[in-house]
C-alpha cells in the first residue's frame, strides 16, 4: 500500500465505503478515487473482511458476501496504512454516510477516527443544479442519468469516482473551487 499512488499529493480525495449489514462500521470494501491537479481521476478498492455477519439485502445491493472477503485483511490493516494519505486530503463523499461508517468501524476497533476535512458532494450537487430538487433528487443513481455519468453503482470505487466527478462537473457548472 506503500506504493507511489499512495504516495503523491492529489487535489482531494473521494471516499466510499460497502457495509456488509445495517451497521454502519461492517465496512466490506472500501474505494478511493484520487483527482489529480489536472482532473485525471484514479481509483483504488480494497475488499474487507468486517468479521461480522452479512444482511441478504446488502449482499444483494452490493454482491459483496462473505466468500468475497475470505482471506481480506480487517479494517485496521486497511486504514492504518493509508491514514496519513487520507489525512493530508480533502476527503469528498457522497452524504455524510461514509464519513459516519469510517468513525464507526474506527470506533469498534478502538482506532482513532480520521482527522481530515469531509466534502459532501450532495451539498455541492444541490448547488450546481438545484433544479434536481423534487424532480429525482441529487443521488448518485440520479445524477448517473442527468449527468451521464459512466459507473457500476454500489461499487465503493466506482462510487468514489462518480463522487469526484460530481464535484468536478459541478466546479465546471458554476466556477467556483470547492475544494480550495
Amino acid at each position: 500500500m506503500s506504493g507511489s499512488l499512495f504516495s503523491r499529493t492529489y487535489r482531494f480525495v473521494a471516499l466510499d465505503v460497502e457495509t456488509a449489514n445495517g451497521d454502519s462500521g461492517s465496512i466490506c470494501q472500501l474505494g478511493l478515487a484520487m483527482v489529480d491537479h489536472d482532473g485525471v481521476i484514479q481509483t483504488a478498492s480494497f475488499m474487507i473482511d468486517p468479521e461480522v455477519r452479512f444482511a441478504p439485502f446488502n449482499t444483494q445491493l452490493h454482491g459483496i458476501g462473505p466468500d468475497t472477503v475470505a482471506g481480506q485483511p480487517r479494517f485496521g490493516d486497511v486504514i492504518e496504512p493509508l491514514r496519513d494519505f487520507l489525512t493530508r486530503h480533502v476527503l469528498v463523499q457522497h452524504s455524510q454516510f461514509d464519513q459516519k461508517a469510517i468513525g464507526a468501524a474506527c470506533r469498534r476497533y478502538d482506532l482513532p477516527n480520521l482527522s481530515t476535512r469531509w466534502l459532501n458532494s450532495v451539498q455541492v450537487a444541490r448547488k450546481a443544479w438545484p433544479q434536481l430538487r423534487g424532480n429525482g433528487g441529487h443521488g448518485l443513481g440520479n445524477l448517473q442519468k442527468v449527468l451521464r455519468l459512466n459507473f457500476k453503482h454500489h461499487d465503493a470505487a466506482e462510487d468514489s469516482k462518480a463522487a469526484a466527478q460530481v464535484i468536478l462537473l459541478a466546479e465546471a457548472e458554476l466556477g467556483f473551487n470547492f475544494i480550495e
